[in-house]
């Protein structure tokens, strides 16, 4: 038999790959690389260790592939605050939500405040209510919107408004224990049924944080078997190390959404960015340039086109939308995300001020850190402890005072970073010992308290209250469908035109690889 001259090259190759892959198998086989001892094996100490993880995207969410590219204003400064310089970020990879956060979503949440907490704490319930009043206007017959935009079927996939940016953090907490509520129940760990539902009352309701620190253990709660010698073999609670709980759902930072409304991944060849966006789709004008019947000449976003103009003439509605639209009208971006502009705005995650540019880092730019700690009692052995949840269910924290000697911090409060001392404010005098909070506050805000309202003072309404919101909505103009163009209200305000989506942080490779 003649054999080919290639034939030691063939099985050089073929020793090579069966080398490698052995090598990687070795590394997954099971076993420490460090210490050769074997995982998940209770004659080994029982060292739980999950292999061949791969990220699940939780409900509502879009995997957003992060990367560089030049924040900030993109449309002629029509309005001269120069706020938003153009500067060159990194965003990591995150997920945020396909459509903007609906009424029936939002109702949800209340149905659910009100099963669980009921006449005991209706405060609660009370607090987190959206401010239908919002519609009013002295000039115009709002009145049937005030009725009927958030309770009627009609108005059930149309975006949730009447809510603060206070209001949007406590939505986000609830949506996160509740998926993880129902991870848990998918991987058979508890059992959701009619009795765990009832049992689930004031501050028994499951909270992913209380649980997570061993402080909250659900009715129907079977567990997961411990690999540990002498160890019972079913029952103890789900890990971060597990990798079955996500985390937590929260309002996208600024430097986020604004990557995630640009929407750059069709517009780059390699590295290089072919073409830089106004809008959150190609081109310099808000009609579809799609050579598709039908299509051609519309309108890419619910916005007002002209004074007066909200939704076009009867027979040919330029945006059909004379308020708000469903959330998945239009088209989506090259992330596949709807209404980024346009519909309402949306409520981000940073405190603003106007030259951002200069104080936030190039890599997850934010501001509005304000780092906090658990608190803690001594138990059992003098060991300190994570005290109890509140009446709410959540774990309690305060501002973290553990930072001395520290080399990347020197302090707990950094949303007045960089924004002036208690030296420059008002009231200062040599002695004085007014806080970081309250000096900001002061530099900024000189309200007159009168017993009902606290009136804005004469110069600005920035404080450490003032929070983004950006995308423009049903009644603004084309220039704040802009991502770069960017807006601010108190964090206690809320408006008929604006409402959020929520984001959660990415785990793992950047890219998008073995993502289900």
């Amino acid at each position: 038999m003649r054999l080919d001259k290639r034939f030691p090259v063939v099985v050089l190759v073929l020793l090579s790959a069966v080398l490698l892959s052995s090598c990687k198998s070795n590394h997954r086989s099971g076993a420490s690389r460090a210490t050769g001892w074997k995982y998940n094996d209770e004659n080994y100490g029982g060292f739980e260790v999950v292999e061949g993880y791969k990220p699940e995207t939780a409900p509502g969410l879009k995997f957003i592939e992060g990367g560089t590219f030049i924040m900030g204003r993109t449309e002629q400064d029509v309005v001269y605050d120069w706020n938003n310089v153009p500067r060159r970020v990194t965003v990591s990879s995150f997920y945020i939500d396909e459509t903007e956060c609906t009424n029936v979503e939002y109702r949800e949440y209340l149905f659910w405040v009100r099963r669980v907490y009921g006449d005991k704490l209706i405060d609660v319930y009370d607090k987190a209510l959206p401010d239908t009043l919002v519609w009013r206007s002295p000039m115009a017959f709002n009145e049937p919107f005030v009725r009927n935009y958030f309770r009627h079927p009609a108005y059930n996939d149309h975006p949730v408004v009447g809510v603060s940016w206070r209001q949007v953090v406590d939505y986000a907490h609830w949506r996160t224990n509740r998926v993880n509520e129902w991870m848990l129940d998918k991987r058979g760990i508890l059992t959701i049924d009619a009795d765990y539902v009832q049992g689930q009352q004031a501050e028994n309701n499951f909270d992913t944080e209380a649980y997570l620190l061993g402080r909250h253990t659900p009715a129907n709660h079977k567990g997961l078997p411990s690999k540990q010698p002498g160890a019972s073999q079913t029952g103890r609670n789900a890990t971060i190390e597990d990798g079955i709980m996500f985390s937590e759902y929260r309002l996208p930072t600024e430097a986020e959404w604004e990557y995630a409304a640009s929407g750059l991944l069709g517009n780059t060849v390699q590295e290089n960015v072919a073409e830089r966006k106004i809008y959150p789709w190609n081109g310099h004008n808000v009609r579809n340039r799609n050579n598709i019947k039908n299509e051609l000449g519309q309108m890419q976003a619910n916005f007002v086109r002209g004074k007066g103009d909200y939704m076009g003439t009867a027979g040919d509605l330029n945006d059909r939308g004379d308020i708000t639209r469903p959330v998945d009208s239009y088209w989506p971006n090259d992330f596949g995300l709807y209404c980024m502009a346009g519909n309402v705005n949306e409520w981000v995650l940073d405190v603003y001020r106007p030259l951002s540019s200069e104080d936030v880092d190039e890599l997850r730019p934010y501001r509005g850190n304000v780092f906090e700690a658990y608190d803690t009692e001594l138990g059992a052995n003098n060991r300190p402890t994570i005290k109890n949840v509140d009446q709410y269910g959540r774990i309690q924290k305060h501002t973290d005072t553990a930072f001395a000697g520290r080399r990347n911090y020197d302090r707990a409060y950094y949303i007045n970073y960089r924004d002036g001392d208690k030296e420059s404010t008002m009231q200062y005098n040599e002695g004085n010992t007014i806080d970081q909070v309250e000096s900001t506050n002061n530099m900024y805000y000189q309200g007159v308290d009168d017993g009902k309202l606290k009136h804005v003072g004469m110069t600005t309404q920035i404080n450490d209250q003032a929070r983004v919101y950006k995308g423009g909505g049903w009644r603004d103009r084309a220039y704040w469908l802009s991502p770069g163009a960017r807006r601010f209200l108190d964090e206690n305000s809320s408006t008929c035109d604006i409402g959020f989506r929520l984001a959660m942080d990415a785990v793992g490779e950047p890219a998008e690889v073995d993502r289900r």
